[in-house]
Parts: C-alpha cells; structure tokens; sequence
C-alpha cells in the first residue's frame, strides 16, 4: 500500500526576502568596529589633512563609546 504524496503545482512568481535580525545587526556591529578601529581611539594623530574629517570621526567615536 502506497502512501499519497503532496505535490506543489501552484507556484506564484513572489520570493521570500525576510532576514533575521542578525543578518542586519553583524555587518552593523563590523562597520562599528572598524571604524573604531580607524579612528584609533586617540592614539595616534595625522599629521596635516582637512581637521573637519577629524572632527567628524571624533564625534562618531564619542557618539560610540557612549
């Protein structure tokens, strides 16, 4: 005796974009860090540059460290 099988016939042209949280939150955390990275934490400064970029990358690490 033979089992029926369930087939799928009605197939819709629609695919399933849904991510998990964590398919968002690691690259988020990985840009952190390497920006953390980056900046250096204060250790070291560039010589000469536009100051405004280090303006800029000051605050995002004060915005981060918070």
């Amino acid at each position: 005796m033979s089992a029926p099988t369930h087939t799928r016939h009605h197939v819709t042209g629609r695919v399933d974009t849904r991510l998990p949280w964590w398919a968002l939150a690691l690259p988020v955390l990985a840009f952190a860090l390497l920006l953390a990275l980056i900046t250096g934490g204060g250790e070291a400064h560039a010589t000469g540059g536009d100051p405004a970029v280090g303006r800029i990358l000051e605050r995002i690490q004060q915005t981060l460290s918070r």
